[in-house]
C-alpha cells in the first residue's frame, strides 16, 4: 500500500504532483509512497508560518509544551508496531530494529517533554552594590532541520523534540528516501495538539538548505549528513550569521588487544559493524588488532559474518536487511573494488545475494590484510563492511585509531584497566565505549564528535538546550 505524501505548513497539507518515489529496498515491486518536490518558494511559506506560530508557542507554560510533547510520545509507542514496519519497508531495517527505533524517538519526545520544565538560570551576585544580577534560557525562535534516511525517525525526534520543548518552532528537510515514516511522526505530533505552524515538513532536494541558511527569520540550522555538505553549510552559515550544529559522519575505531575476551571482542565487532546493514555513523569500520589475538580473531569474525542472515527485512529470521539504495549499493562495491587493487583480501561476504523478491542485498564483508592508508580505512563507506588492520601494541593501536580525519565514536576491548583508562583519556573521539559496540547510545546523554565529525554544540540530552536556547542575562538595581 502506496500514498501521495503532502507537505506539511502552518498546519495545511500541501500536495503536489508526484515528483519522487520510494520502493522498499527489500522489494522494489513494493511502492512504498510517493512526494511532490518543494522549491524556494515552498520553503519561504514553511519558515513564513513558523514565525507567525513560534512567540505564541514560546509564551506557552513549559508545562503545556512539556504535555504535548509527552501526548505525542504515547501515540507513537501505541501505533510502534505498524510503523515499525513501515520503516522497514521504507528504509530496510530489520522490523525488529525499525519498532526500536520507533520507540526510541518516542520516549526521545518524552525525555524532552520533562525537559521543559527543567531550564535552569541563576542568580548571581553583582560586583557592584545594590544590583542583582540573573541569567535566563530564552528560545532562538525559528530553527531549520535537515536529517538523513539512516535514522529517519530517531534523528528527527531528537532534533525537533528539544527544538519544540524549548519553545522554538521547527522547518524540516527530511531525506529524500524516507518520507513515510516522518510523515508518521508529523501525524503523531499533530494528533497530540501541537498548534498549527510549529512543525513544518517540507519534501525538497538538498539544494534549498541554502534557504534556511540565508532567511533572516530562521536563527540557527541542525544538519546532519555529509561532512562536504556540512562544510558548506558552515560557510554559510558563517557568512549569513547563523547558529550551527553538525553531525557528519565518522570512520570509527574498535581496537581489539592481545587481553580481550575473543568471544566478546567476537559478538561487539559483528555487532557494531554490520547490524543495521553498517548504515550507522557511529558503526566499527575500522578493526584494530594486535598481533597477538589478530588471526584468532580474524578466523572467529569471518566465520561469525559468513552466518549473518541477510534477507527481507520484513522476515523475521532476517538479521540483516538489504543497504537503503542501489546508490548505496554501488557506492559500497565500488570501495571493495579499491580495497582489492590497495592489497586488501576480502575474507568474506561483498557479493549480491539473489532473494525471493528483488532488493539491494549484499552479503556482509570482511576486508583483511589492510593499512591505515588505505581508502577504505580514510573514508565513510556506510555499509556493511568492515577492515582490519593488524598492529603490534596499545601505542600502535591508538595511533591509527586517532589517525583519522573523523572522530565520532571509538572502542577498545580488553581486560586491562590500565588500557583501557589510557584509551578513554587519549583516544580523539567525542564518544568512548569500553568492550561495548562503537555504535549504539543512550537519548538522554551528549552526542557528537571530533574533527570532522561534528561542529558545533551536541545533540541530545542535557546538552541539547545549549544549541536550542540562548542566554539573556538580566541586572536589576535594587
Amino acid at each position: 500500500m502506496s500514498r501521495l505524501l503532502p507537505h506539511r505548513i502552518g498546519g495545511e497539507r500541501i500536495a503536489g504532483p508526484a515528483a519522487a518515489e520510494r520502493r522498499n529496498p527489500s522489494d522494489l515491486s513494493d511502492l512504498v509512497a510517493t512526494t511532490p518536490e518543494g522549491d524556494d518558494a515552498l520553503i519561504d511559506r514553511a519558515i513564513a508560518a513558523a514565525a507567525a506560530a513560534q512567540p505564541g508557542w514560546a509564551a506557552r507554560s513549559p508545562e503545556a509544551r512539556g504535555d504535548i510533547l509527552d501526548r505525542a510520545a504515547a501515540l507513537l509507542i501505541e501505533r510502534a508496531d505498524d510503523l515499525g514496519v513501515l520503516l522497514a519497508r521504507e528504509e530496510g531495517k530489520t522490523c525488529a530494529e525499525g519498532r526500536a527505533e520507533v520507540v526510541r524517538a518516542a520516549r526521545i519526545f518524552r525525555y524532552f517533554g520533562g525537559e521543559a520544565l527543567r531550564l535552569h538560570g541563576r542568580s548571581l551576585a553583582s560586583v557592584r552594590p545594590g544590583l542583582e544580577v540573573s541569567t535566563r534560557q530564552e528560545p532562538l525562535g525559528v530553527v531549520g532541520l535537515i536529517t538523513p534516511w539512516n535514522f529517519p525517525i530517531a534523528i528527527p525526534a531528537w532534533k525537533t523534540a528539544p527544538a519544540l520543548a524549548f519553545g522554538n518552532a521547527v522547518v524540516l528537510k527530511p531525506a529524500g528516501i524516507t518520507p513515510a515514516i516522518i510523515s508518521a511522526m508529523a501525524d503523531a505530533l499533530e494528533d497530540a495538539g501541537l498548534p498549527p505552524g510549529l512543525f513544518n515538513l517540507v519534501f525538497a532536494p538538498g539544494s534549498v538548505a541554502g534557504r534556511l541558511i540565508e532567511d533572516s527569520r530562521v536563527a540557527a540550522l541542525s544538519f546532519t549528513g555529509s561532512t562536504g555538505v556540512g562544510r558548506r553549510l558552515a560557510v554559510a552559515a558563517a557568512e549569513h550569521g547563523k547558529r550551527v550544529q553538525l553531525e557528519m559522519g565518522g570512520k570509527n575505531p574498535l581496537v581489539v588487544l592481545d587481553d580481550a575476551d575473543l568471544d566478546r571482542a567476537v559478538a561487539i565487532a559483528l555487532d557494531g559493524a554490520f547490524f543495521g546493514s553498517g548504515q550507522r555513523c557511529t558503526a566499527s569500520s575500522r578493526l584494530i588488532v594486535t598481533d597477538g589475538i589478530h588471526d584468532r580473531f580474524v578466523a572467529a569474525l569471518t566465520e561469525a559474518a559468513a552466518k549473518l542472515r541477510v534477507g527481507h527485512a520484513l522476515d523475521p529470521d532476517t538479521q540483516i536487511g538489504p543497504v537503503a539504495s542501489e546508490e548505496q549499493r554501488d557506492t559500497i562495491e565500488a570501495y571493495l573494488s579499491i580495497a582489492v587493487e590497495q592489497g586488501g583480501r576480502i575474507a568474506c561476504g561483498g557479493e549480491r545475494l539473489r532473494r525471493p523478491t528483488e532488493g539491494y542485498f549484499l552479503a556482509p564483508a570482511l576486508i583483511t590484510g589492510t593499512t591505515a592508508e588505505m581508502r577504505v580505512n580514510r573514508e565513510e563507506i556506510f555499509g556493511p563492511v568492515a577492515s582490519v588492520v593488524r598492529v603490534a601494541d596499545f601505542d600502535e593501536a591508538l595511533a591509527v585509531a586517532n589517525g583519522s580525519a573523523f572522530g565520532l565514536s571509538a572502542g577498545i576491548v580488553t581486560t586491562s584497566l590500565a588500557h583501557a583508562g589510557a584509551f578513554r583519556a587519549r583516544t580523539q573521539a567525542g564518544m568512548v565505549m569500553v568492550n561495548a559496540p562503537t555504535a549504539g547510545v543512550d537519548y538522554h546523554v551528549p552526542f557528537g564528535g571530533t574533527k570532522a565529525s561534528s561542529m558545533g554544540p551536541r545533540e541530545q540530552g542535557f546538552a541539547a538546550q545549549d544549541f536550542y536556547t540562548r542566554t539573556k542575562t538580566a541586572y536589576v538595581n535594587a
